[in-house]
């Protein structure tokens, strides 16, 4: 009995020992943790060029937001943000990129806007197993053809625009189209999505004029279109560029006119610095508008005190996204990649920019989108009140197919199923 007794002892001991084991192995990785430095987030914005009212210092306000919101810390050390300017240069985001994911330590990237910037950022992230999330960059390949196992499209694509706006117009009988594209992936690819989409329903394509990014002049591309005879001028263009387009056609003559002009990208800012009385009627899609409900309203008037704007859908996809990779990171228990990767798709998605969420294998956040239409000046009650929704396009029908990607991962998983 008293032999018993002493190994039930011995056991305990083994026990509260293996306790404090434990306990010193993981004051100890908390203490290594902490003594690492902070959890670098970064940012590669236009501050500056054409497409700095819809991202630029609103994007990184809401990084910033989000990261105080989570408390301001993960896995025990401090989070810092850093943002840079790429000036639409796709050899300068590279050369940021390299540098923080290098020298700087950046752990994961929560935006890179431009197409042709965030094509090759993450491509380098892959190559150095580093997280990418793009909100602002809206190019299909991204991923599509151009995917990695690194890289989540948080925002919108080119497809999904098509298949709303496109689709809506075509579908009301404007079936001959034009397009005014910008001169690089994003443009390329909106005008192919939306292209295939009016052929698709029986629609004609006559012809399309490239104009390079931050061209000045738009009015010779404006007279081709007219010339054209389409129905429908389709601007395959953003930011400062699109609004320049449309205010130029005002000023010709051409808003009212006998041509609808369709700014696929359109978005909030563009409405508020040309004006109801030149935007009235525009259709645009996005999956964020600031008055769709109380817990939108909430954010962005919080984002407004901050900014003094309205906060674009893109910046709403930024804090989601930086939620979103720092939960995902809090759960894993890691920095690594792989498993903050398997913990994002996992997890949904469920707050006021994307209540029906998913990642995808192919790193598409798969949302609902909403059409907007932009109201008449009379219809406007109060600052900023510039859309009236007129459908919402639930996520599956919004996105491509997954069985339609092109993504190597994708169909590496689907031969593989097979």
């Amino acid at each position: 009995m008293a032999e018993c007794r002493r190994f039930a002892l011995i056991a305990v001991i083994a026990v509260l020992l293996a306790g404090a084991v434990a306990a010193a192995g993981w004051e100890h990785a908390q203490a290594a943790q902490a003594d690492a430095g902070p959890v670098k987030l970064g940012l590669i914005l236009d501050m500056s060029g054409p497409y700095a009212r819809n991202t630029g210092i609103g994007s990184a306000t809401a990084a910033r937001m989000a990261v105080a919101d989570f408390g301001g810390h993960v896995l025990g050390r401090p989070i810092e943000v850093m943002v840079a300017d790429s000036k639409n240069s796709s050899d300068q985001a590279a050369a940021i990129a390299r540098d923080w994911f290098g020298k700087e330590n950046v752990a994961a990237l929560m935006d890179v806007t431009g197409s042709s910037e965030a094509l090759i950022v993450q491509r380098i992230a892959g190559t150095l197993d580093k997280i990418v999330m793009l909100e602002s960059a809206d190019a299909t390949r991204l991923s599509n053809e151009a995917c990695t196992p690194t890289s989540v499209h948080y925002g919108i694509d080119t497809y999904a625009m098509a298949n709303t706006v496109g689709a809506k117009l075509v579908a009301a009988g404007d079936k001959t189209w034009f397009f005014i594209t910008v001169d690089y992936s994003f443009g390329f690819d909106l005008e192919r999505d939306t292209a295939a989409v009016v052929k698709s329903h029986g629609g004609q394509v006559l012809g399309n004029a490239l104009y390079p990014l931050g061209a000045s002049d738009f009015q010779s591309y404006l007279a081709r279109a007219e010339q054209s005879g389409a129905q429908v001028i389709g601007l395959a263009a953003g930011g400062s560029d699109l609004d320049n387009i449309i205010r130029e056609a005002r000023r010709l003559g051409m808003i009212p006119g006998r041509q609808v002009l369709a700014g696929l990208a359109l978005r909030i800012t563009g409405v508020h610095a040309l004006g109801l009385a030149t935007t009235q009627g525009m259709l645009l899609s996005v999956p964020f508008y600031w008055d769709m409900n109380e817990e939108t309203r909430a954010w962005s008037k919080r984002f407004y005190a901050k900014v003094g704007a309205m906060p674009t859908a893109v910046q709403a996809a930024v804090y989601s996204a930086t939620t979103h990779y720092l939960q995902a990171v809090a759960h894993a228990g890691t920095l690594n990649a792989a498993n903050v990767m398997e913990m994002m798709r996992a997890m949904p998605v469920r707050d006021f920019y994307a209540p029906d969420g998913h990642i995808r294998l192919d790193g598409v956040l798969v949302h609902q989108m909403h059409l907007f239409q932009v109201k008449t000046p009379a219809e406007s009650r109060y600052p900023w009140d510039y859309l009236k929704r007129l459908a919402t396009v639930p996520g599956d029908r919004a996105f491509a197919p997954l069985v339609q990607s092109k993504c190597p991962i994708v169909e590496q998983y689907l031969s593989g199923a097979d």
